[in-house]
């Protein structure tokens, strides 16, 4: 039986996944890896994958994709903006980061215009799956393409505030106010997204599951040693580390799940180590960063290319025209 929003023979061909984790400036890095990818084989990523998901700066990378971006233009977005959407005045930031919002969403909204002007997000050329989080009503917002029959709002919005909406990382953005609803950073249920596309691929998608493979890219990790204070540790022990062992848990057991699921085989996850405090969710070092992209992508190429390079994603129709009114 034909499964509903798949396309034809896609109970036989791969459906291919690319999954971008969240991680602020450090997003450069997911981009270049994709650049040199792109470069050193002479092909659009794009076109070899059937879904892309992303949170937070993983969502503005899925979406400059869609929208027709290249990577290599997504890492000079965050070269030429970046330094001033996290621009700290004389410390004053750090200060003001106890009691509101480190950052304006300004600066953001003002970079994201002038990369994606005002389309809208149903304007993608490919399935695209954005994670945020409603606040009031303490539940996972999923912004959509309309690759489903039922998916009539999420493309009427515009990408810039679907954007907005993905990147709203507590404490350094505000809360993103769409259509009367709170919405925050996705890293708060998915940092990682790659089980998020799984699950629209094998749910909605009525995809089987030996067909998804899933090709999902982070931003960097470290690993620090962690305080023995921890141990027995209460508020005050855990104020600085319970968000970066939770992101790095979460991110970590997402991995092992897909592998489960899919095979081995079927995922292949690219990252790269750093020395513990050297990249900041708001503050890096570029060339340090494109340089590791380099070399990441250097070593990883061969298996990139044996896994998704072969398939062709077959053409992505919108279900419903992206125009209507």
């Amino acid at each position: 039986m034909h499964a509903p929003g798949a396309d034809d023979g896609a109970e036989h061909n791969p459906f291919q996944i690319l999954s971008l984790d969240g991680g602020g400036l450090r997003g450069m890095f997911s981009a270049a890896l994709l650049a040199h990818f792109e470069e050193d084989h002479g092909t659009r990523v794009v076109d070899h994958f059937d879904l892309i998901a992303g949170t937070s700066t993983g969502g503005i990378i899925a979406m400059g994709l869609g929208l027709g971006m290249t990577p290599r233009e997504i890492v000079d977005f965050y070269i030429d903006h970046g330094p001033n959407i996290f621009r700290d005045h004389g410390g004053v930031r750090g200060a003001r980061h106890w009691i509101r919002s480190k950052y304006s969403a300004s600066p953001l909204e003002e970079a994201l215009v002038k990369a994606l002007g005002e389309r809208t997000f149903g304007e993608s050329t490919k399935r695209l799956v954005i994670t945020s989080y409603n606040l009031d009503a303490s539940d996972t917002y999923l912004f959509r393409t309309p690759h489903l029959p039922h998916l009539k709002r999420d493309w009427r919005e515009r990408a810039v505030d679907v954007a907005l909406a993905t990147t709203a990382a507590p404490t350094y953005f505000p809360a993103m106010s769409l259509r009367g609803a709170r919405l925050i950073d996705g890293g708060i249920l998915a940092n990682n997204p790659a089980m998020v596309a799984v699950a629209e691929a094998v749910g909605p998608l009525g995809l089987p599951l030996h067909s998804v493979k899933v090709c999902s890219i982070g931003t960097m990790t470290d690993k620090p040693k962690r305080s023995r204070l921890l141990t027995r540790g209460g508020r005050l022990a855990w104020a600085a580390a319970a968000a970066p062992v939770l992101m790095r848990a979460q991110s970590d057991g997402v991995t092992k799940q897909t592998r489960h699921l899919l095979g081995k085989e079927n995922v292949l996850r690219i990252d790269a180590a750093v020395p513990t405090g050297a990249l900041k969710l708001d503050k890096v070092d570029s060339d340090y960063l494109i340089g590791l992209a380099s070399h990441v992508s250097r070593d990883g190429a061969p298996e990139f290319y044996r896994k998704f390079l072969e398939h062709r994603a077959s053409p992505y129709i919108p279900r419903h025209p992206i125009r209507e009114v």
